[in-house]
């Protein structure tokens, strides 16, 4: 039976722990379905981690439908959550509505996912949500707003910052977000967050007291030339593929392949 948003909350309840990660392409995809991921988020770190771009910022609608169509046709189990894209829910909740409905309808994902929780973005999202699309908040370190940021710091360091955040999490789960990534932040703001609200919060990089944790794959597989440090390799993919390439390699100069 294929996750929803409903039963998330049902595993919050019930005390079990959500797991989700990052996918961009149909085998990751696959794979990560096989091997029994609740959530798979097709993230707009693919602008990082598979288009090459400096930060998440240059990716566009068009690029994370592409990548989402290819993930919807491998998945059979996980829920599919796609990231709004910058510059495609900002100005207004007409734009949402109009990207998050391009989403779902040609790519068969679930859910859209959005950062921030201010004012205007929570009356998006209750937008969103009254028109029937489901929407999974970001809080915390917002990638999105890396220039803003100067960077990719901590959040939340402060009482004033901790205050503005779980703020911004209570107006989420009021505007309707059946979930909240909650990313970078102290632990101890993470817990009190998970506990005043009625939705789970998956955390990255905002220690053990989430309802479930999700990370980038390519951290997750050892593929990425970096990791921020609360990611954890569980291979080192990158250096098994680049050791087989050079094994064919030789084996194709030295003429023994094909035999």
């Amino acid at each position: 039976m294929a996750v929803t948003t409903r039963q998330l909350t049902q595993w919050k309840q019930k005390g079990r722990p959500i797991v989700a990660l990052t996918a961009y392409d149909y085998t990751i995809a696959q794979l990560l379905d096989n091997a029994g991921v609740d959530l798979i988020l097709v993230g707009d770190s693919l602008g990082m981690v598979t288009l090459g771009y400096e930060t998440t910022l240059p990716v566009t609608l068009e690029e994370m439908i592409h990548h989402a169509k290819a993930v919807r046709r491998a998945v059979k189990q996980a829920l599919i959550v796609v990231d709004l894209p910058f510059l495609t829910y900002q100005e207004s909740p007409q734009q949402a509505i109009h990207s998050a409905g391009r989403i779902l309808k040609e790519t068969g994902a679930q859910a859209v996912k959005l950062e921030s929780g201010n004012k205007e973005i929570a009356q998006t999202v209750k937008k969103l949500t009254s028109v029937g699309i489901p929407v999974l908040g970001h809080i915390g370190l917002t990638p999105q707003s890396v220039h803003q940021f100067g960077g990719y710091p901590q959040q939340g360091k402060t009482p004033d910052a901790s205050a503005r955040i779980l703020e911004e999490a209570l107006a989420l789960v009021e505007a309707g977000a059946f979930a909240l990534v909650l990313e970078h932040i102290e632990a101890y703001l993470a817990k009190e967050i998970t506990e005043k609200v009625s939705i789970p919060t998956i955390g990255i990089g905002a220690g053990a007291y989430c309802d479930g944790q999700i990370l980038v794959v390519n951290d997750v597989l050892g593929l990425s030339d970096w990791r921020p440090p609360f990611a954890k390799a569980y291979a080192n993919l990158r250096g098994t593929v680049t050791q087989a390439v050079k094994e064919y390699s030789l084996e194709v100069k030295e003429r023994k392949f094909p035999q």
